[in-house]
């Protein structure tokens, strides 16, 4: 009997999809993330009649076949990439994404990280870095004596100074995208690494060839949808109870066959 090992592989299924959506909860307040989806396909078939076969009886071709279903594999669990909504801040240092694009970061294995988390900070040296002080690539560096900073659409850094009426260009940030997102690897903290399946950063001006825009004083929130969530809450749930009761009922059914006299 084969639905024991079926149902065991729908049940693994639904508590996989059960730990994705969990995932995605417990990210509804993490900046700039995107929810993920589980997707599953079928495994393979016993093909006990293949469809198109001769029937011996006639000589005529079989419509459809026997074809037994084994159970349900893990196929992917894919990024469902989506502008999160726009939280004011007020932040100098608190940057969104509006569009396409993220922020490239140098991690300390000198390794290229990307981040869609605008949360910026600066170190003692006045370094511009991620919470995680990790820095932003192109790096710039914010005087001590800087009265206050402006970062305009263009990623362009200025900052103005007490004994000075015009702003002084510090640097300007730039914004990378790839060819295929749901390629890049997380590593957790908000960042992600090119892949092979991602393809090679493409690195440009904010504004220019499909890039976003950056927001000053606003940080990107995460684009979970609770409601959304919940019903594939309860979708996995239910679909794990029903496996349970496929495998009760192989369980009894294989009890009447070992009782039979």
């Amino acid at each position: 009997m084969k639905a024991l090992q079926i149902a065991a592989s729908g049940m693994a299924a639904q508590q996989m999809r059960v730990d994705v959506v969990s995932n995605n909860l417990a990210n509804m307040s993490t900046t700039g993330y995107n929810a993920r989806r589980a997707e599953f396909a079928d495994l393979h078939y016993q093909q006990i009649a293949r469809p198109g076969t001769i029937a011996a009886q006639d000589g005529t071709q079989l419509p459809t076949g026997i074809q037994l279903g084994l159970g349900v594999r893990p196929l992917s669990v894919s990024v469902m990439l989506a502008q999160g909504a726009l939280a004011q801040t007020g932040g100098d240092l608190d940057v969104a994404i509006e569009g396409r694009g993220y922020l490239e970061v140098t991690l300390p294995s000198g390794a290229s990280a990307y981040t869609r988390d605008g949360g910026l900070k600066r170190t003692g040296e006045g370094l511009i870095v991620t919470s995680d002080g990790f820095p932003v690539q192109p790096e710039i560096t914010i005087p001590a004596d800087a009265r206050s900073i402006a970062i305009n659409a263009e990623g362009e850094v200025w900052a103005y100074f007490a004994d000075q009426v015009e702003p002084q260009l510090l640097g300007q940030f730039t914004l990378t995208a790839f060819t295929n997102e749901k390629g890049l690897e997380a590593i957790g903290s908000n960042l992600y690494l090119e892949t092979g399946a991602s393809g090679p950063p493409e690195t440009g001006t904010p504004g220019e060839d499909g890039l976003g825009t950056l927001r000053q004083g606003f940080l990107e929130e995460s684009s979970v949808d609770a409601v959304r969530e919940v019903t594939e809450l309860i979708k996995a749930q239910r679909g794990y109870e029903l496996n349970a009761k496929v495998i009760t009922a192989a369980d009894q059914m294989l009890s009447a066959t070992t009782q039979v006299r």
